[in-house]
C-alpha cells in the first residue's frame, strides 16, 4: 500500500517567533522619538526625521507654531496672527510617521522612559528631545506680568495691540491734556532687539495715526520711552551699530533712557530712578529665562535655568535625552554659551534630526554640533536696521532690506512668504496698518486700570 505524507507548513509560519530578536536580520520594533515643543528647533528635528521608519511624536501645549521674530508686528497692527503662525498638524501633515499631540507636559519618568502629560496616558520614548524654548524673566516680580506683557505668544501680542489702539480711542475722547499724555505714553522695558523693534514700531504707528486718523490728538501728546538698565541698548552688538540705532530711534521720537532700572510697575504708572511716569501701555522685553524643563529631570538649570548639554546635544548624564534651543546651555567653539537665537535652535534641530537618523537607523555616532553664525540683526524702523556678521557690518537701508529678505525666507512656508511680502510692500507704499482691530470686549483692560487707580 502506498502511503503519502503532506506536511502543512502554513500553520508553522503563522506561529509567533519567540526568538525573532535573536536574528539580527529580522525586523525590529520602530524606534520612538518624542519631541516636546514645536518651535524652530522642535520642527527642524521633526522634519529631518520625516518619512523615515522612526516613530515620531511631537507634543506641544499650543496647536500652532509661531514665528516669534515678527510677533512685534502683530502687536503693532502691521500683521495678523495667521500671517506668522500655522497649525502644527499642517506643518507636519505630509510626514506619515509623525504624530502630533496637543497636551502640556508635566514631567518625565526617565526610568520608565515615558513623558507625563496633563491628560491621557504617559507617552513612551526611546529618545526624547526637549525643545521647550524660553519665557520672559521678571526677576522676582511675576506680579508685573499681567500689567507689562512680553512678546512670546499670540495672546500677548493681541493684548498689547488691544491696549495700544484702545488708548488712542480713549485719548481722542478725553478732555484732560494730562490724561491724553498718559494714555499715549508707551514704556518699553528692555533695550534688546525686541525692545528696540517694539519702540520703533510703536513710534511709527502712533505718528501715522495721529497725523491721519485722530483729529483731536497732536504729536506733543504722544511719547515712547525705551528703558534699559545697562549702559547702552543692544549690548550684544558693536558700539557703532548701537550708536546708529540710538540715533535712528531718536529720529522717530523715541526717548532712550539707559542706566535706568525699573523700581515699580502699576496699572497706570512706572517708577524708574525715583521718577513716576504715567502710562497706559507697558511692554516687557528685559530678559528671558529657560522654560522650567530642567526640573523634570531634577537638574539645577544654569545661566537663566538652561539645561547643560554635551557637544552632541545630549543632556549631561542622560544618554537618551537631548535638549536644544533656548532651554539648553550649549557652548560654542570659543567656550561661551550659545545665544538664545532662532538660528541656533534651527541649526541644532537640523543637526539633531540627522544625528538621530544615523544613530537609530545606521548605528553611527555623529560628530559634535557646530554653530555657524549667520549674523545678528535688529530692525529699528522704516529703512533702518543693523546687521552684525562679525567681520563686517551693515546699517541703514541695505541692512533693512536684507533683514526683510531673511525674515521672509525663514517663514514657515511659501504661502506665508507671499502674504507677508505683499503686505509689507503695500504698507511701505501707503504706510497703512491693516490689522488695527480692537476686541469689542474691553472688560479686561478696564478692570486692570481700575485696580491700579
Amino acid at each position: 500500500m502506498q502511503m503519502s505524507f503532506h506536511l502543512d507548513t502554513s500553520s508553522l509560519l503563522r506561529q509567533p517567533n519567540r526568538h525573532r530578536s535573536a536574528d539580527p536580520a529580522a525586523p525590529q520594533r520602530p524606534q520612538k522619538v518624542v519631541i516636546v515643543g514645536a518651535g524652530f528647533g522642535g520642527l527642524a528635528v521633526a522634519r529631518a526625521l520625516g518619512n523615515s521608519v522612526i516613530d515620531v511624536t511631537v507634543i506641544d501645549r499650543r496647536n500652532h507654531n509661531l514665528f516669534q521674530p515678527l510677533l512685534y508686528q502683530v502687536a503693532t497692527a502691521a500683521l495678523s496672527p495667521a500671517d506668522i503662525s500655522e497649525p502644527i498638524r499642517r506643518s507636519l501633515g505630509r510626514y506619515r510617521n509623525i504624530k502630533v499631540v496637543l497636551a502640556e507636559v508635566t514631567g518625565v519618568d526617565t526610568a520608565a522612559r515615558t513623558v507625563l502629560v496633563d491628560h491621557g496616558v504617559p507617552i513612551p520614548y526611546d529618545r526624547l528631545v526637549i525643545a521647550t524654548g524660553s519665557e520672559y524673566n521678571y526677576f522676582g516680580h511675576d506680579e508685573w506680568r499681567a500689567i507689562a506683557p512680553g512678546l512670546k505668544t499670540i495672546h500677548e501680542a493681541r493684548q498689547i495691540r488691544h491696549r495700544l489702539l484702545l488708548a488712542f480711542e480713549r485719548a481722542e475722547l478725553s478732555q484732560d491734556p494730562e490724561e491724553k499724555k498718559a494714555l499715549l505714553t508707551s514704556v518699553i522695558i528692555g533695550g534688546g532687539p525686541t525692545g528696540v523693534e517694539m519702540a520703533g514700531a510703536i513710534a511709527e504707528l502712533g505718528r501715522f495715526m495721529i497725523t491721519r486718523d485722530f483729529r483731536r490728538l497732536s504729536p506733543e501728546h504722544f511719547r515712547v520711552l525705551l528703558l534699559e538698565a545697562g549702559p547702552r541698548i543692544l549690548a550684544a552688538f558693536p558700539e557703532d551699530l548701537t550708536d546708529y540705532a540710538t540715533r535712528s530711534l531718536a529720529g522717530l521720537g523715541v526717548e532712550v533712557m539707559t542706566g535706568r532700572r525699573v523700581e515699580s510697575i502699576t496699572a497706570g504708572s512706572v517708577i524708574v530712578g525715583g521718577e513716576t511716569i504715567r502710562t497706559a501701555n507697558v511692554i516687557w522685553g528685559a530678559g528671558v529665562k529657560a522654560s522650567p524643563a530642567a526640573r523634570w529631570f531634577g537638574i539645577e538649570g544654569k545661566a537663566g535655568g538652561r539645561i547643560p548639554i554635551d557637544p552632541d546635544l545630549r543632556i549631561t548624564g542622560l544618554p537618551d535625552v537631548f535638549a536644544l534651543g533656548d532651554t539648553a546651555l550649549g557652548l560654542g567653539e570659543d567656550g561661551k554659551p550659545l545665544p538664545a537665537l532662532a538660528q541656533v535652535a534651527k541649526q541644532q534641530g537640523q543637526y539633531l534630526g540627522h544625528a538621530l537618523r544615523q544613530e537609530l537607523l545606521e548605528g553611527k555616532k555623529p560628530a559634535p554640533f557646530r554653530f555657524h553664525n549667520r549674523g545678528n540683526t535688529a530692525v529699528i524702523g522704516r529703512n533702518a536696521a543693523i546687521f552684525d556678521f562679525g567681520r563686517w557690518r551693515l546699517k541703514g537701508y541695505v541692512a533693512w532690506l536684507l533683514w526683510a529678505l531673511v525674515h521672509v525666507y525663514l517663514l514657515v512656508n511659501f504661502e506665508k512668504r507671499i502674504l507677508v511680502t505683499v503686505q509689507w510692500i503695500w504698507r511701505y507704499l501707503t504706510r497703512q496698518r491693516g490689522a488695527r482691530l480692537i476686541d469689542e470686549n474691553a472688560t479686561a483692560y478696564r478692570a486692570t486700570r481700575e485696580e491700579g487707580a
